[in-house]
């Protein structure tokens, strides 16, 4: 496995540390992510995406969606159950798990669904107004030179 020293970007940018994390944060966890449960990241429009994910087992009140920070957490623990059951076969996952997805600035969770065993999650892009981009109108030079000609004659 390759290891990628940071250090000159750090030392060369401000204000880029979320990307040099990002970085770090992936390459370091090659292979240690948990497959357990599966998710899809569904695109829905140019701001709108969807985060589907198997639970199968879980009720509404098992299931737990929270947002720090720039993180979406997901989390899930199954209530006991009666030590009086004797299964012959259990292949139905119900271990507790806790799913971390990292959002990027201004991406904000908007609902969640769970319907058919599937914890929908739905997320929206909103930039604010100061960060979209706008159109500068542009004056004639005419009135420029209006301006200096006046200020000329005065002084």
């Amino acid at each position: 496995m390759r290891t990628y020293d940071f250090a000159p970007l750090y030392r060369a940018t401000v204000g880029f540390d979320q990307i040099a994390n990002l970085m770090d944060r992936v390459l370091t966890s090659e292979g240690t992510q948990p497959s357990y449960p599966p998710y899809n990241i569904e695109k829905l429009d140019g701001d709108a995406y969807r985060i589907s994910i198997a639970v199968a087992g879980f009720s509404d009140a098992d299931l737990s969606v929270e947002t720090r920070e720039n993180a979406l957490i997901v989390s899930a623990r199954k209530a006991d159950e009666d030590e009086e059951r004797s299964y012959l076969h259990r292949g139905i996952a119900t271990r507790a798990f806790e799913r971390r997805f990292h959002l990027a600035d201004h991406v904000h969770v908007t609902g969640a669904t769970h319907v058919d065993g599937m914890l929908n999650i739905d997320l929206t892009r909103e930039v604010p107004e100061a960060l979209k981009p706008r159109q500068i109108s542009i004056s004639s030079t005419k009135q420029i030179e209006k301006d200096v000609v006046d200020a000329k004659s005065v002084n």
